[in-house]
């Protein structure tokens, strides 16, 4: 049995990433949450899997050094995977302070915990040895990489190296906006105070392994999307829009670039680092799916559109009618401020190495996500009215 203290597990990610352990090794895996259930914290994200005799839950912050030492020392993880970070970019620019207390000291001190419980006791002067087994794993963003320049026009087809393409099925008719595409040794270069603080927390995780010996391994991952997405984010808000009849705020043209990366195929790939990874290693993980956010949007008013039509049990959601379901809701707004171009990953390391691609299309992605957030929106009101709190004191109030 494998152990698993997933800091951050009740947010988007790492929720994912608790369902897929259990989905794919069900009582073969122990999990502790760790989350401090800030603004995109939810515990009924993880309702369900909290029944499991074999999942824990502990509210707390990563930044907390006497928590976070204990957990540590009690639960004995083989694998600590730290998703818990502060990662909404208009936020940082709003309170960079606070991303960098979480995702730098929150880090280290996570870091600092790991090498403690972990260190086998040696005599003065010999290099450091490790418990067999373990392993801190970062989860990181392609941000920490900067911006790409995207080529003017429509996008051009992408052609897989012949590496790739042996590992890669069923994906076809993909496509780039640029002949450059992040690596494992692109020069970082942050430009939001999320991707700097992000950038050193990486920074810690390899000093923390050059200096000390702790073994670990980092996933640097494109945008991710799918089921419990946090309604501020683009995709989900523009669903959550369309339904209450309000605008759909696009920054600038809309001609911004994304690599979209369905969420599950993210954590498929971050369980085969952590499993078969090479310790001290940095791994890409990419969708294959670059895409303009304006399309993204009007793909999205469509499919909600051919929805409504071809379902009208969904029409009571709607506050406005079918009809007004158009790309008129389009609102083009003031840019943010030293918004990246374009993000593209090749995650040739991670399929060579590990045989890991990403399996889910946009267009099969983006449509079980637009459906997951109409079939639940008892979810999505609940984290938007803040309910889930009172679910938190219900459950955990007098423990």
């Amino acid at each position: 049995m494998k152990k698993y203290l997933v800091t951050g597990g009740a947010g988007f990610i790492g929720s994912n990433f608790v369902k897929y352990l259990l989905k794919e090794h069900g009582a073969d895996v122990e999990i502790l949450v760790l989350d401090a259930l800030t603004y995109a914290g939810n515990l009924l994200t993880i309702k369900d899997e909290l029944e499991m005799p074999n999942v824990q839950f502990v509210k707390g912050d990563i930044g907390d050094i006497e928590l976070v030492t204990r957990l540590m020392k009690e639960f004995d993880p083989d694998y600590v995977v730290n998703f818990a970070a502060e990662s909404h970019v208009d936020r940082s620019i709003s309170n960079p302070r606070l991303f960098l207390e979480t995702n730098i000291l929150g880090t280290q001190a996570l870091l600092n915990a790991a090498r403690e419980a972990w260190l086998i006791p040696g005599k003065p002067g010999e290099a450091p040895r490790y418990r067999e087994g373990k392993k801190f794993h970062q989860i990181s963003t392609d941000e920490v990489y900067g911006s790409l320049t995207r080529e003017p026009g429509d996008a051009t087809p992408l052609v897989l190296t012949e590496a790739v393409a042996k590992v890669v099925k069923g994906r076809d008719n993909l496509q780039t906006f640029g002949p450059a595409f992040f690596t494992e040794s692109t020069p970082l270069a942050p430009r939001s105070p999320y991707s700097v603080s992000k950038t050193a927390a990486d920074m810690l995780v390899m000093a923390y392994h050059e200096t000390y010996g702790l073994p670990v391994t980092i996933t640097r991952c494109s945008n991710n999307y799918g089921p419990y997405h946090f309604p501020e984010k683009l995709i989900p808000l523009v669903i959550k829009n369309i339904l209450e009849g309000k605008k759909l705020p696009v920054y600038g043209k809309g001609d911004n670039v994304r690599d979209w990366l369905y969420v599950e195929d993210h954590c498929k790939g971050i369980d085969m680092v952590l499993r078969n990874g090479r310790i001290g290693e940095v791994y890409n993980i990419g969708g294959f799916n670059e895409e303009q956010n304006i399309s993204i949007v009007k793909e999205i008013i469509a499919m909600v559109r051919k929805l409504m039509e071809e379902h009208p049990e969904y029409r009571k959601l709607l506050s406005i009618p079918v009809e007004e379901i158009n790309e008129d809701l389009i609102s083009y707004v003031s840019d943010r401020p030293g918004h990246d171009m374009r993000y593209a990953i090749d995650p040739e390391k991670i399929a060579t190495e590990l045989g890991w691609y990403p399996e889910t299309s946009f267009t099969e992605g983006i449509k079980k996500t637009v459906k997951w957030n109409l079939d639940n929106r008892e979810w999505i009101e609940s984290v938007s009215s803040g309910d889930y709190q009172k679910f938190y004191e219900q459950l955990y109030g007098n423990r």
